[in-house]
């Protein structure tokens, strides 16, 4: 019986955290009437761990987000305080960007743009169940109800609960059910998604004290500086309105003082005395985790990074805990500069409810459930940059599933978000799944500084990237390739101004002519540096400058990882049909079948990658679906 208040629309998304922004941004900004909900309008965008967005791999998502019409990248450059390019030192397959965020103007930035966009209504409330029916295909989602009995009627739903579902923060014997920050958490979605027949999981993740910035003595610390010229997030930015005055952050140690402190009450962790049932995410580890794991190590770094700069609050980067709050002040002032630390807000643990998240297709939408998606680390992810890109997917496919149009899909040769989803999907995750350029086959064709060259045109198609945008990045494909064909050409001589110029930066000197693309080629020489020997150069911007350096520098690398990801292509080209009866097919390993059966992989690409699936079941597979074709 229908009771209370009523109203319909064409979507509805659960959560307004960093995947729940994007999700509704794109499902508005695609024409469709959008609800957002959240548990507290002050907690849109909310960065409820590190002060930061993007970092290693992390920056290439942000910035695949960007290319493909997503918000992150825009909001970061708006509200950065300090930015740093990492691993410099290393090529550039490694190179990400990382940018200290004012929290507060973060999270104020997002919510003027979601407020503002056409569309889109935001409604604090606490969802506690998905609406169903049954469909032609099985169950499919019809809408949600809230906490006070409001039913909002939507043609698909798309759930960014984050860590909020049925959440517990912990800090020895005290265990709060709320949700990060004291906010409040959901209880009662769960039981929803059980009674669906969803498999729920649960995790843990940490975060570290916030201290007094005046309580710090600053001189027994290593000052961070960023970078001198900043590079926006944005392909969209500006990059002479990011040249701003920058804040510091602050680099100390922990020492054995500090170890023993945490060594002496263990005992007392709710992680080490059972009390803390989640599993937490390897890769961010907790200062107790790194006492116990890496014993032999006598310090662990320790950054002090501003959460904005209207605060005096100080994050401690490299000290997550769950140790009592006596234990956490002792450990805390045992660090150099935090001898006499005032702490602000206690770190804790938090534990959440989340799915499993191989009961779902590629596309990020549930098999069992038409027209309910999923995204974020309510899909057994950590990082809000991880976060935002599913979140962007699932908004893209949720919309295009209300207007009738084919999904996105994004293979690993095309993205980091293509890796990061499929490894989601395929791979048994248990614990909170981080993304890492290692995880990434491809990754010296998915850089950073190139996602506007291979997704914006997907964005264009998708209809976030507006015409003009597209025909920029057209325009920089166009003097990328006319650069590399110009230098190619350019004939270097052996006169004393090319031999003087070889010798003042330790370059072997030539005895015969050459191009100029073979003097880039040189690992002590680049593109920028040769102008001095190249009288007819164009103008050419920092961005093209650095793809034609990058493209003749590591050509041959590039050509081979193309011809591997061809090969790749080739094999998620072969479609797996939804309703294959794998009993059918003989010869099948019993394990691969039953794998299989439970994974229903789309691709002969995806089959592959499911573990316990071996080479020869994929060539029975393929024998198999010859057959059936024909």
């Amino acid at each position: 019986m229908r009771t209370g208040y009523e109203e319909a629309c064409d979507v509805v998304v659960v959560g307004a955290g960093h995947a729940g922004c994007e999700a509704a941004l794109a499902c508005a900004r695609l024409g469709l009437k959008t609800v957002l909900f959240t548990v507290s309008v002050d907690s849109i965008a909310l960065m409820p761990c590190n002060p930061n967005i993007g970092g290693t791999s992390k920056g290439h998502l942000v910035r695949e987000i960007d290319a493909l019409g997503g918000e992150m990248g825009k909001n970061i450059d708006k509200t950065f305080i300090q930015s740093k390019m990492l691993n410099l030192s290393k090529g550039p397959a490694v190179h990400s960007l990382r940018a200290q965020a004012d929290k507060a103007e973060y999270s104020k930035s997002m919510r003027r743009v979601l407020e503002n966009t056409d569309g889109l209504s935001i409604v604090q409330g606490e969802v506690t169940e998905i609406l169903t029916e049954d469909g032609e295909k099985g169950r499919r989602a019809t809408g949600i109800k809230t906490y006070s009995g409001a039913c909002y009627y939507a043609k698909a739903v798309i759930l960014c609960t984050g860590t909020y579902l049925r959440a517990r923060c912990i800090y020895g014997d005290v265990s709060n059910h709320t949700g990060p920050n004291g906010l409040q958490a959901a209880n009662h979605l769960t039981d929803s998604l059980k009674s669906l027949g969803i498999e729920m999981l649960r995790f843990k993740t940490g975060t570290p004290a916030r201290i007094d910035k005046r309580s710090i003595d600053f001189s027994k610390m290593e000052e961070q500086l960023g970078d001198e010229r900043v590079i926006p997030f944005s392909f969209s930015t500006d990059p002479k309105s990011v040249q701003i005055k920058q804040a510091s952050c602050w680099l100390t140690y922990t020492n054995e003082k500090t170890h023993e402190i945490i060594r002496k009450n263990l005992d007392r962790s709710p992680l080490y005395s059972g009390v803390i049932e989640g599993t937490g995410p390897r890769y961010c580890p907790s200062i107790e985790d790194k006492v116990v794991k890496f014993a032999d190590k006598s310090r662990h770094q320790v950054f002090i990074e501003p959460e904005g700069l209207s605060t005096n609050e100080m994050y401690v980067g490299g000290m997550s805990s769950s140790l009592p709050e006596d234990v956490q002040h002792a450990m805390y002032s045992s660090v150099a500069g935090l001898e006499h630390v005032k702490i602000v807000r206690n770190a804790y643990a938090i534990e959440y409810d989340c799915i499993d998240p191989r009961q779902l297709k590629a596309t990020l939408e549930f098999k069992e459930i038409e027209g309910l998606f999923s995204g974020g680390q309510f899909n057994g992810s950590s990082g809000y940059e991880e976060a935002a890109a599913q979140g962007l997917v699932a908004g893209i496919n949720g919309a295009r599933y209300v207007l009738g149009k084919s999904q996105l899909l994004l293979d690993r040769s095309q993205a980091y978000i293509g890796v990061l989803i499929d490894d989601l999907v395929t791979k048994e995750n248990r614990e909170p799944y981080r993304m890492m350029t290692s995880r990434a086959e491809y990754r010296l064709l998915l850089r950073q500084d190139n996602a506007d060259l291979r997704l914006t045109e997907i964005g264009y198609e998708m209809g976030l990237i507006s015409r003009e945008r597209f025909e920029h990045v057209l325009e920089k494909e166009r003097l990328i390739a006319a650069e590399i064909k110009r230098v190619e050409k350019v004939y270097v001589g052996t006169s004393s101004k090319v031999q003087a110029f070889l010798e003042a930066h330790e370059s072997t000197l030539l005895k015969s002519g050459t191009n100029l693309g073979e003097l880039i080629r040189r690992p002590e020489l680049t593109y920028d540096l040769l102008e001095e020997i190249d009288e007819e150069r164009p103008f050419l911007s920092q961005e093209v400058r650095e793809q034609v350096n990058i493209h003749l520098k590591y050509e041959g690398y590039i050509k081979r990882q193309k011809k591997q990801a061809e090969q790749f292509r080739k094999l998620e080209e072969k479609r797996i049909p939804e309703g294959l009866d794998y009993d059918k097919v003989e010869s099948l390993r019993i394990e691969a079948r039953q794998k299989l059966k439970e994974f229903r992989p789309a691709s002969i690409g995806q089959a592959s990658r499911i573990s316990g699936v071996s080479p020869a079941d994929v060539s029975v597979l393929l024998v198999y679906l010859e057959s059936y074709r024909r």
